[in-house]
């Protein structure tokens, strides 16, 4: 086994894409596809499984991963001290539902704590993505909530795929609209006051499952509905149509959310929003820091956060 080939297949990890990974690490296709064969042989495994879309670790290749990392990082320490070659680039990424505090936290963390050179990403993105993502060692860590409604749903699907669901803190559901919106001024809103107003919701694709909705009460149905892919697009539609949708009721006036406002949503329900981690996996210096960033934060919004300590 050689280095080479670890650092070639943690590329190909990351990228998904025997092609991607390739244009990046500069060399062929078929070169690297060969290096990956013989690694395989080599530890008589099956690190990834090939189809039409693309390319995904096994079971066997999400735990090797985990080792691989590790040596690699060991080789860059001692690369470090004895060659004073270039730091290895840091790496770090969380995929999270639609929330304007994981933005920010992301936002400071880099400013505070990247340094010179990084490779950082943040997915916003379907709730079933989330799941994919930490599977398959895209993402560190995932930021989702639970409810009563698809709390068995959801704590049975992160049993199956090994993960870990940690609270941050609880949100009473609130509804965000326009500042110009007639219910804006409103202490809380009812069900039956938001009638006749469009409904904004995030779509979830193919697994547009019920459960995996960002939105509470997904199972309502609703005269005027639209659904969308990003938050830009939701915050327009809310001030251009006096739309509305629902969520933990933080809004982030540094990240341009002047225009909209949080109102509490009254229904007897609550948000427990936290972290989703791979169990196999231990969270990296990065990961640590901005979970350290993004509790601040949340505290900064008068939440009570619990867990402080992972």
């Amino acid at each position: 086994m050689r280095i080479q080939q670890l650092i070639y297949f943690e590329k190909i990890a990351e990228k998904g894409s025997m092609n991607e990974a390739a244009k990046e690490l500069y060399v062929s296709q078929p070169s690297l596809s060969k290096a990956i064969r013989e690694l395989e042989i080599e530890m008589d495994i099956t690190l990834f499984q090939r189809g039409n879309t693309g390319i995904t670790l096994t079971a066997e290749g999400r735990e090797f991963l985990v080792y691989a990392r590790q040596v690699l990082d060991q080789v860059n320490l001692m690369e470090e001290k004895y060659k004073r070659q270039t730091k290895r680039k840091r790496t770090f990424s969380v995929s999270a539902q639609h929330y304007a505090f994981v933005v920010h936290a992301f936002v400071d963390f880099i400013q505070k704590e990247a340094g010179d050179e990084y490779q950082f990403t943040l997915r916003e993105t379907e709730t079933q993505n989330i799941l994919e993502d930490l599977t398959n060692y895209k993402s560190e860590i995932g930021v989702l909530y639970l409810n009563d409604f698809n709390r068995k749903v959801m704590e049975k699907l992160f049993k199956e795929k090994d993960l870990v669901f940690t609270p941050l803190f609880t949100a009473q559901p609130h509804v965000f609209l326009s500042t110009q919106n007639p219910l804006a001024e409103k202490e809380s809103i009812t069900l039956e006051e938001l009638e006749d107003y469009p409904y904004l919701s995030y779509e979830q694709g193919e697994e547009n499952s019920f459960y995996f909705s960002e939105e509470i009460l997904s199972t309502m149905e609703h005269k005027k509905s639209i659904k969308v892919s990003d938050r830009a697009t939701i915050f327009n539609l809310m001030v251009g149509l006096n739309g509305y949708t629902i969520s933990s009721g933080i809004i982030s006036s540094k990240l341009n959310d002047d225009k909209i406002v949080a109102v509490p949503l009254d229904v007897e329900d609550t948000m427990e929003l936290g972290i989703l981690q791979h169990d196999q996996r231990k969270l990296s210096k990065e990961a640590e820091r901005f979970l350290h960033m993004l509790k601040t934060h949340i505290q900064e919004y008068g939440f009570e956060v619990q867990n402080l300590d992972f």
